[in-house]
This record gives structure tokens, C-alpha cells and sequence, in this order.
């Protein structure tokens, strides 16, 4: 087993690996941010590093300031959370060059599945259907406007690397093309640095379902089911569930087989998220892999029972997976609702500001995983989301309902959330009949 890991994130995924290193006898080194100083979970660590100013550049961006930290800590090995550094190449073979473990895949699988072109050709190879599309990425404007013309309209340019819905644009005919394709590169390479994108066909209401997967170094793979993220706002989820309430038994079977030939196939190991586009007709398309643990991954812990963390911390100290398939089983509906520092009354600005009252929900089947807490100040440096409230039930229906009963109750004031903008969706009677997908927020709200 690890003896001490460094920890390269911050908030609520930084505390989440410290609970769970601490239960494994793991130590945890903390990194910061002057702007987080004073966060509490950094008292939880075995020891904490600031690693510069408040600038995510300069501080939880700056791969050269945390390789600083990990050696004088004298780490056996990096865990990136999610976001910042988990799926930057460079970092992971900086981290191997240094002789210190990524808790993560091999460069090699990252590299491979962080190419969403790439990706899709490996999808291709071991018979996963894949959405219609360009054989890889798009040089220029003219040859957008050709292969357009011949795959018609409507379609989506997408960045060949990163995700988030950056560098995403939705065209519907010519002069949208031309006015997205430059401005879709250029987001692209501002967030990814590299401007690359390609061209796929525009599947209309799909919902967006992704299915977990967990991999070792000697070639075993296991899924934990699906879940079900189709409620999002600009290609950025808001609330998570699983199961997914429309899969028959076959077509899950189907979709969580199909997610691990391609894992398998790239060489995969650690955590990992395939994720599909299911049409009306129940039919999966393969779109990418993001290879780290995901934000949502509580609402998979809560209906499997299994930790996900550490099984990353346990295959990155060298276990190889002992369980088989049939060991992994669902039980009961499980909701995840992001909690952001944002007011939906004003086009979801972010809403900075200092909580001075903060009373977070509890009660059977309720889950908060968080770093704030009364007189924390949420910064515009970092992202808004600053909670997760989660909820495990026998039904989808009792999981709605209690949902509903933890978001009332939830009180961080005075800054705006998310929170409202919540309960209006899991009260909109298309939600509760489970007639959802990817563009509902958009249009019902």
C-alpha cells in the first residue's frame, strides 16, 4: 500500500481523498492556494504546502510549484482529483519522470482516450458504435462547410481535446458554421492548448448516460453501472442519477460491455468514465472517456456500495482487482444535485461572496459532500461549484422526493445558489415522469 500521497486539488475533492487515505492508514499532504489558507480540510491533512497566490497558474495549474511540493514532502505518489491537472499528459509524465506514481492511467492510455478522435477510431475498432462524424480533425473552415454539406445539418464542433463544452458549438446550417468553427478552435485552444476540433452529427434530445468503469495493471477491468446526466445547462451537468431509469436490463448489459472493450483496449488503468449519447430508440453512441474520477462519481458509490477513491488508491499501490462482475450489483436510486455559487435569476452569473449563515441538510439517505462552511468566502478565482447533495432511495420516485425535502432545507445564504434552479427541475412533471434530455433545462427553463 501507498504510505503518503500528495494530494493536487483543493475543496471538496481534496477532503474526499484525505477520508479516504486516512481510512486506508494512507498519510495526506495537502497542497494550497494563498486564497485557501484558512480552509479547514488542510487541519485534516497530515501536512499542508501553499504552492503561491490565488491564480490558478500559479498555484494548482503550476505543475513545476506541486513536483516542488511532493519531493519535499517526500510522496510516494500524486492524486489529481478532478479538473486542474487529472488529464493533463504533461503532468502525468512529469509525475513519472520523477519517479512518483499518478494515481491515474498510464501517459500512454491518457494520451490515447484524451484525443477525442483517437478515441473514437478505438471505439471503432472493437465494434462500439460511435456518432457520424469526421474521420478526425478539421484543418480549416472550407473543409467544415464540404464534409457539412455532405453529412447534413444539424451538427456539433467539438474540441478534439479537453470537454467541459468548451470549444463545443451546436450549427444547424452554413453561416452558423462559418461564424462557430473559428470561434469553437480558438475557445478550444485557450482551454486545452490545442485549438484541434472535429465534425459530428447532432443526435436531437439524446440523453447524455456514462458508465464507470475501474481497471488494474495486470489487465482486469470492472464496471459499476451507469448514470444518467442528461439534465445540463451549456453541455455542463447540473444533476446525476443512477441508474438510468430508461435502460432495460439487455441494452445496460450492452452499453457497460461495450465501455469496458474500450478501456480494455486501451491499456487502461485506475478510474475512468465512458461516456455514450442514447437516441429515442434506446440506441448508444460512443463520444469520449474522461480519464480521472468524475464530480458525480458519489451517486455510483451510494447504489454500489463501493468506495471509488479507494479503489483508485488501492490500484495505484499495485492490488490487482479480486472482485468478479457479479460482486458489483445495483441497489435503489441514488441523486446528485451540483450546488454552485451562481444566481439562475441572472443567467447563472457567479456569486462570489462570504457565507455568514450555512445549515446543510440531513436525514435518511442524505449525503453532503462539501468544503464550505459558515464565514467560508467563495472566490472568483475558482470554479462555482461549492457542494454536492446527494440521495439514496429504494425508488426513483422516493429518491425525488427526498431530494426535494434536503434541497428545502438547505441554507447557505446570503450569496445565491443553484439551489433553486434545483428544485424547479425535480419538480417540472416531465422530470418526475422521467421525459428528460439533454436540452431540457434549455428549454423549459
Amino acid at each position: 500500500m501507498l504510505s503518503r500521497i500528495l494530494i493536487a486539488n483543493r475543496g471538496e475533492i481534496a477532503l474526499r481523498i484525505i477520508r479516504a487515505c486516512h481510512e486506508l492508514g494512507i498519510e495526506a499532504v495537502a497542497v494550497y492556494s494563498e486564497a485557501d489558507k484558512d480552509a479547514p480540510y488542510l487541519q485534516l491533512a497530515d501536512e499542508a504546502i501553499c504552492i503561491g497566490p490565488a491564480d490558478c497558474a500559479e498555484s494548482y495549474l503550476n505543475i513545476a510549484s506541486i513536483i516542488s511540493a511532493a519531493e519535499v514532502a517526500d510522496v510516494d505518489a500524486i492524486h489529481p482529483g478532478y479538473g486542474f491537472l487529472a488529464e493533463n499528459v504533461n503532468f502525468a509524465q512529469i509525475c513519472r519522470d520523477c519517479g512518483i506514481t499518478f494515481i491515474g492511467p498510464p501517459v500512454e492510455a491518457m494520451r490515447l482516450l484524451g484525443d477525442k478522435v483517437e478515441a473514437r477510431k478505438l471505439a471503432q475498432k472493437v465494434s462500439v458504435p460511435v456518432v457520424p462524424g469526421s474521420d478526425g480533425a478539421i484543418e480549416d473552415e472550407s473543409e467544415a462547410l464540404t464534409l457539412a454539406n455532405k453529412m447534413g445539418y444539424p451538427l456539433i464542433i467539438k474540441a478534439a481535446a479537453g470537454g467541459g463544452g468548451r470549444g463545443m458549438r451546436v450549427v444547424h446550417n452554413d453561416i452558423s458554421l462559418r461564424s462557430a468553427f473559428n470561434a469553437a478552435r480558438a475557445e478550444a485552444e485557450a482551454a486545452f492548448g490545442d485549438g484541434s476540433v472535429y465534425l459530428e452529427k447532432f443526435i436531437v434530445e439524446p440523453r447524455h448516460v456514462e458508465v464507470q468503469v475501474m481497471a488494474d495493471s495486470d489487465g482486469n477491468a470492472l464496471h459499476f453501472y451507469e448514470r444518467d446526466c442528461s439534465i445540463q445547462r451549456r453541455h455542463q451537468k447540473m444533476i446525476e442519477e443512477s441508474p438510468c431509469p430508461v435502460l432495460d436490463k439487455h441494452t445496460r448489459e450492452e452499453l457497460c460491455e461495450a465501455a469496458l472493450r474500450i478501456i480494455k483496449e486501451a491499456g487502461y488503468v485506475s478510474a475512468a468514465t465512458v461516456e455514450f449519447l442514447l437516441d429515442e430508440h434506446k440506441e448508444y453512441y460512443f463520444i469520449e472517456a474522461n480519464t480521472r474520477i468524475q464530480v458525480e462519481h458519489p451517486v455510483t458509490e451510494m447504489v454500489t456500495g463501493h468506495d471509488l477513491i479507494k479503489w483508485q488508491l488501492k490500484i495505484a499501490s499495485g492490488h490487482t482487482i479480486k472482485s468478479s462482475q457479479r460482486n458489483i450489483k445495483l441497489a435503489g436510486v441514488a441523486i446528485e444535485c451540483r450546488i454552485n455559487a451562481e444566481d439562475p435569476e441572472n443567467n447563472f452569473a457567479p456569486c462570489p461572496g462570504t457565507i455568514t449563515r450555512y445549515i446543510p441538510p440531513g436525514g435518511p439517505g442524505v449525503r453532503v459532500d462539501t468544503h464550505v462552511h459558515q464565514g467560508w468566502t467563495v472566490s472568483t478565482s475558482y470554479d462555482s461549484m461549492i457542494a454536492k447533495l446527494i440521495v439514496h432511495q429504494r425508488t426513483r420516485a422516493e429518491a425525488i422526493t427526498t431530494m426535494r425535502r434536503a434541497l428545502q432545507e438547505f441554507v447557505i445564504e446570503p450569496i445565491k445558489t443553484t439551489i433553486p434552479a434545483c428544485l424547479d427541475i425535480l419538480s417540472h412533471n416531465l422530470f418526475v415522469k422521467n421525459k428528460v434530455d439533454t436540452g431540457f433545462v434549455e428549454r423549459n427553463f
